[in-house]
């Protein structure tokens, strides 16, 4: 055994200052200490090179989360113009996007509007820049459908009427879209829900002729006009009948056909 040293190993070790300096020396190799660790973290965060490593780190996250909005902005938009439909509601480009944020889908949407990319002619709608206007009517008020002197004049029942769209819905209102007036007349939505004599074809709700017809006999309380009741299937007016639970309209509807 060496003179001076302890039988006892844990004796023989070298007080923390004594390594320490020895490090400084370079005699001896750094112990990585809690304190020895700290410093060279903060001299590192501190250094000019560290900053800029962070800088660029975070101009890189931001330039990532930037990319990331324009591409989902540049998704609602391919999946609009990608569409058969030219008029959409919120609720609707939801299920087409998957974007269950309304806020955020909002003003995705109004940064296209700004950019003229689509309209947005009414609250909470959308559309291309070239849009069909039954689907405009069906989309204003939901639930609603085409019906009335607009049916009618297409299936040449009367042959004087403007060029309003109008429809039937759940309340009364007129609206205007620039130069397109849409008119909705208030029918009890329970006696049109179950949908006859209404086809739907992808966004627009119509009323069959004969629906049209007996609408307008309904609203009118049997007070009008019609031009030419040949194109009218008698059959099928009296298989709707039924469904507006009314003893009136079917006196009113046999005197007006002759039946």
């Amino acid at each position: 055994m060496r003179e001076g040293l302890s039988p006892f190993p844990h004796h023989n070790r070298r007080p923390r200052h004594v390594c320490r300096d020895a490090a400084r020396r370079g005699s001896a190799p750094p112990r990585f200490t809690r304190d020895w660790v700290y410093g060279e973290i903060s001299a590192f965060f501190f250094s000019v090179e560290s900053i800029q490593i962070l800088e660029n780190l975070y101009f890189c996250k931001l330039k990532i989360q930037i990319i990331r909005i324009m591409s989902s902005q540049n998704n609602v938009l391919k999946l609009i113009w990608e569409s058969t439909r030219t008029v959409f509601t919120i609720q609707s480009l939801v299920m087409m996007t998957g974007i269950a944020d309304g806020v955020r889908l909002t003003k995705m949407l109004n940064y296209y509007v700004k950019k003229g990319e689509i309209l947005n002619p009414r609250r909470g709608i959308y559309t291309k820049r070239i849009f069909n206007a039954e689907e405009l009517a069906c989309s204003i008020f939901h639930p609603s459908y085409l019906s009335l002197e607009y049916v009618l004049g297409q299936a040449g029942v009367i042959f004087q009427y403007d060029s309003a769209l109008t429809s039937v819905s759940y309340l009364s209102r007129t609206v205007e879209v620039g130069v397109q007036t849409y008119s909705f007349r208030q029918i009890k939505p329970e006696l049109w829900l179950g949908g006859e004599g209404i086809v739907q074809k992808d966004n627009i709700c119509i009323a069959s002729a004969e629906r049209a017809f007996l609408d307008m006999v309904y609203l009118s309380a049997g007070n009008c006009y019609f031009d030419n009741l040949r194109p009218l299937d008698k059959k099928k007016i009296n298989a709707l009948l039924p469904s507006y639970c009314s003893k009136s309209l079917v006196q009113q509807t046999k005197s007006i056909l002759n039946i």
